[in-house]
């Protein structure tokens, strides 16, 4: 059974002003996440990534489509989802007199069963901080407590919506950590994250939305093949034979020249880590003699496939 399904959601709102069309939040969205999958989404600001997550979580009904989550429909079997789902949005709004310790125990009071919070607490970096009061918390700090409470449950399946926003790097690779955890566990785990670093390492696969609609879908080896791009090495010669020398190379798909500076591009794309095209160049230019100086292999990256799948970067948001 598919952890998480949401199959051609719609949702419109309504606007302010008579007259005036509905805003359409997601146009035939859909998605489908396996036990113990962490399958990441991608967009910017205004793309649909909340309203997704909404309606996965029950907050929100669609217009038309479906949503399942562990076969539950999250709202006619709203009671039962909350037992399986775990859920972490931006900006919670939570009792800022108790401390982070009394609303993690508070939170697991909710569940038949669920994790301890003493441990949880540990585990997400709060020790220290168990007694301060949730309103004397820095952002990263009550980020942290939002993901223990969404935890708290032992859901089978847990939604992290920018998981690492306002963490410092030391914070953010425990985060990380806890994710992979979660999925040697079985646990499935839908990321929306604004850090394409997080979601390459995290996510088994992808899905990109833009304007409501999904652009693309797969792994980033995938949307990086499907976006066309291929690994480059940029050098520095001052040879002027070296242009026409590397574009003749089989494994070179086309070679760009602003100076003395050449960028080569591979005529394939290769596998994760591979350095095929840099030996290539290296071996070609040693042959015939030419020195080159700054050589750089650059594979392309999940960041340089969304911003040719959707025009702009996702920092534009």
């Amino acid at each position: 059974m598919t952890a998480l399904v949401a199959q051609h959601l719609r949702k419109t709102y309504r606007t302010r002003g008579r007259g005036r069309a509905p805003v359409v939040a997601l146009d035939d969205v859909s998605l489908s996440v396996g036990p113990g999958e962490v399958a990441g989404v991608l967009g910017r600001n205004g793309a649909g990534k909340s309203t997704t997550v909404e309606l996965l979580a029950g907050a929100r009904s669609p217009d038309s489509g479906r949503v399942r989550v562990l076969g539950l429909d999250p709202r006619a079997d709203r009671g039962r989802v909350r037992g399986v789902l775990g859920v972490q949005l931006q900006g919670a709004y939570l009792h800022g007199a108790l401390t982070v310790l009394e609303l993690v125990r508070l939170y697991r009071s909710f569940y038949p069963r669920g994790l301890d919070p003493d441990l949880l607490v540990e585990r997400v970096g709060l020790g220290a901080s168990r007694g301060v009061r949730f309103e004397k918390l820095s952002g990263g700090q009550q980020q942290r407590v939002s993901v223990a409470l969404a935890l708290v449950g032992a859901p089978r399946a847990v939604i992290l919506d920018e998981l690492t926003t306002g963490l410092d790097p030391e914070a953010r690779r425990s985060m990380w950590s806890l994710v992979e955890d979660l999925r040697a566990d079985g646990v499935t785990v839908l990321l929306v994250s604004h850090l394409m670093e997080e979601v390459e390492r995290l996510c088994d696969h992808v899905t990109i939305l833009d304007a409501g609609r999904v652009v693309a879908r797969g792994t980033a080896a995938e949307l990086i093949d499907l976006a066309g791009l291929r690994p480059t090495v940029t050098l520095r010669t001052d040879d002027a034979t070296a242009a026409d020398l590397l574009a003749r190379l089989p494994g070179v798909e086309h070679v760009d020249a602003a100076g003395p500076r050449l960028t080569v591009t591979a005529a394939a794309p290769a596998a994760p880590g591979s350095s095929d095209l840099l030996q290539e160049v290296g071996a070609a230019l040693t042959a015939a003699g030419v020195v080159a100086t700054e050589t750089q292999l650059r594979p392309p990256t999940l960041d340089d496939a969304f911003l040719a799948l959707t025009g702009s970067p996702l920092e534009a948001s």
